[in-house]
């Protein structure tokens, strides 16, 4: 069994108070499968040019991931982002989005991707993602992610597709946004109702509070003596979350899941996000090894014990 991950395989140009770099691998789907890839065998779904590094296939073929349906653009260009972070990093400034071969991306699922049990559905158009949900022929576990954007001015949208989701990962800003409350527990009641019967609300540095049938836990964010890029820190939580799940086998329809099943699958996405903040872009992921993951679980265990 195999996660299907579906997004963004990008380049990024990052400015931190740590350096700067002109151009490396970046994109949700590529944070996401790369995460998950420690728990899950990966299938990604995703667009490039023709600029698409072959060390850049080489680093996801490393790690397993199933790259049938990276579908390449010949003379395209791939999805490139750009952006300067803040002195604390907690804000970040846009210079430049060039969509390139992003802008038409259609996800078209290979016919060996389509029995597969888990799915996840990164940060595109809505309807688009309602379209891969479609294609997946025995889904137990699919959800995703979105973004202001796609909820102010594509809610219709976004609510039809939300009915077909298990789970929602967002952040704090989005729940609000979404559910138009400001207290957090009524928001997640209120996105629940939507359709999403699993929801994990993001929360930087501070972790994340996972809400599931009418229970609720607060993970907290891992203590780093530095963060370097948090560039796909968000994204590298949902691929740790996600993972861990499909890895388990696990399907949000089952009434008798256990609840300690998914409190460990946000302490994995905790984990992997801070992993992640550790190097610019995807560069931890190319020495991270299981044993550091479970060494920094125990550690997540001995400082939350009480």
């Amino acid at each position: 069994m195999a996660l299907v991950v579906v997004g963004s395989v990008a380049y990024d140009g990052v400015e931190t108070p740590h350096g700067r770099v002109e151009r490396m691998l970046g994109g949700a789907a590529t944070f996401i499968s790369l995460s998950a890839s420690y728990f899950s065998p990966v299938k990604l779904v995703a667009v490039v040019g023709d600029d698409f590094a072959s060390e850049d296939s080489a680093l996801l073929a490393s790690r397993g991931i199933d790259l049938t349906g990276l579908e390449r653009v010949p003379g395209g260009k791939t999805f490139f982002w750009q952006g300067v972070y803040s002195a604390d990093m907690n804000d970040r400034t846009t210079l430049r989005t060039d969509l390139n071969v992003f802008a038409s991306f259609k996800p078209k699922l290979p016919e060996s991707y389509r029995a597969e049990p888990h799915l996840f559905l990164g940060n595109i158009q809505p309807a688009l993602q309602a379209t891969v949900r479609t294609q997946m022929s025995s889904v137990r576990l699919a959800g995703g992610d979105t973004m202001n954007y796609w909820i102010n001015d594509f809610r219709a949208e976004l609510l039809e597709t939300l009915k077909g989701w298990d789970f929602l990962l967002i952040n704090d800003s989005e729940a609000h946004l979404l559910s138009g409350e400001r207290n957090l527990r009524r928001a997640a009641a209120k996105i629940q109702s939507m359709g999403p019967r699993t929801l994990i609300i993001k929360r930087g540095e501070y972790g994340a509070v996972l809400f599931h049938d009418g229970c609720h836990f607060i993970a907290p964010g891992y203590l780093l003596e530095e963060v370097f890029d948090p560039t796909g820190a968000g994204d590298s939580f949902a691929g740790g979350f996600m993972g861990y799940l499909a890895g388990r086998g696990v399907g949000l329809q089952s009434s008798d899941l256990d609840f300690a099943e998914l409190r460990r699958a946000v302490i994995y996405g905790s984990i992997m996000g801070s992993f992640c903040c550790e190097r610019f872009g995807v560069d931890r992921f190319r020495t991270l090894t299981r044993d550091e993951i479970e060494a920094r679980y125990r550690e997540f265990e001995d400082s939350t014990k009480f």
